[in-house]
């Protein structure tokens, strides 16, 4: 049996180790990796791979940044040539990036079933090109593995026979539980480093809040604000830091703090103990309610509402006096403990392995 997995994107890294990883006891199983490349600058890409020990890719079809119709038209051109020449058995496909998207529909046209890892996830707002690539996918899939329960509701009620639907757990939280130990380790020279006390945890990315002019600027006024009371820490994305640039923002940033992206192991030890993480990332919610970090997510909704519900999360939307408001009952002690969903325990990835080895 050959196992095909479809990575393209930072998140995808870290739900398909776990994966890899749980089918390597099964001698039957072969296994196949395939980057796409659009993550593909070295900070945002090549040092996860040695972190999370995952295998240089068998294919990496390196198709590099784009609008997202470029994007995933080239995807889907260059993969296609690789399933007519391996046929693998299953395509694995992870998350809601492009890479998704594109690869679940050239593999399901041309016969090889696709399983979608973290499906059912939902926003409920189509105007996020993550929940188009997500509900598409869903309905192509022939398997398809939720994080929680909820995953399972949305799919049923999208008309998914049940037979497809397993409930496995958060792949995401199997490495954060793996290699939280290593992360630790680093933590005395990041303090040293960067003179970390208590302090704040930013990131930003998403095209609503960084493509738009008056928000990245309200954004950016508050979060300038917030670091007069608490020290703030913005390992930058790329693209944020081209739009900061291009708009000549600087002048609204001289109480952030500004870093080069960072690898997996030593953005988990500034997540771990930071005071509040401000964030508009989906794995992020995630991971600050398994650490029990308090997180507050400038978008209006989310696809991971478990992280509301009972976890650490707590949307402000586009609302800057409330995320200032929030960020000063965090640091006054006033905020939920959080607990950690069912099934977020470091075995997801043997759940899947065990069901596609049958």
């Amino acid at each position: 049996m050959l196992i095909m997995h479809i990575v393209g994107a930072r998140p995808n890294f870290m739900k398909a180790a776990p994966v890899m990883d749980a089918l390597k006891p099964y001698p039957h199983v072969q296994q196949m990796l395939v980057h796409t490349g659009q993550h593909y600058d070295a900070n945002m890409s090549a040092v996860f791979f040695k972190e999370l020990g995952l295998p240089e890719p068998d294919i990496n079809l390196e198709v590099g940044s784009a609008s997202h119709a470029v994007q995933t038209a080239g995807i889907m051109q260059r993969f296609e040539q690789i399933v007519l020449e391996t046929r693998p058995d299953w395509v694995l496909v992870y998350g809601d990036v492009n890479s998704t998207i594109a690869t679940a529909l050239v593999s399901t046209k041309l016969g090889i079933p696709v399983a979608h890892v973290e499906a059912g996830l939902r926003s409920f707002d189509r105007r996020m090109p993550e929940e188009i690539n997500r509900l598409i996918t869903d309905q192509i899939a022939a398997k398809l593995f939720t994080p929680s329960a909820d995953g399972d509701k949305n799919l049923l009620h999208e008309g998914v026979p049940a037979q497809k639907i397993h409930l496995v757990g958060n792949v995401m939280i199997d490495t954060l539980i793996r290699l939280l130990p290593a992360a630790e380790t680093r933590w005395p020279d990041l303090q040293s480093s960067y003179a970390l006390q208590q302090y704040g945890l930013i990131t930003l990315h998403r095209p609503s809040n960084v493509d738009d002019l008056d928000m990245l600027r309200k954004i950016l006024t508050a979060l300038n604000n917030i670091g007069e009371r608490l020290p703030l820490i913005f390992p930058v994305h790329p693209r944020t830091h081209h739009k900061i640039a291009e708009h000549d923002l600087g002048h609204l940033t001289t109480h952030i703090q500004f870093i080069e992206p960072l690898g997996y192991l030593d953005f988990l030890a500034m997540q771990k103990h930071a005071a509040v993480i401000i964030t508009d990332s989906g794995g992020i919610q995630e991971e600050s309610t398994y650490l029990g970090v308090p997180c507050l997510t400038v978008r209006e909704n989310t696809e991971r509402p478990i992280t509301i519900e009972i976890g650490t999360n707590q949307l402000v939307g586009q609302d800057m006096a409330l995320l200032r408001l929030s960020v000063e009952k965090i640091l006054a002690g006033s905020h939920k403990s959080g607990q950690i969903p069912p099934l977020w325990d470091g075995q997801a990835g043997k759940r899947i392995a065990k069901i596609l080895a049958a």
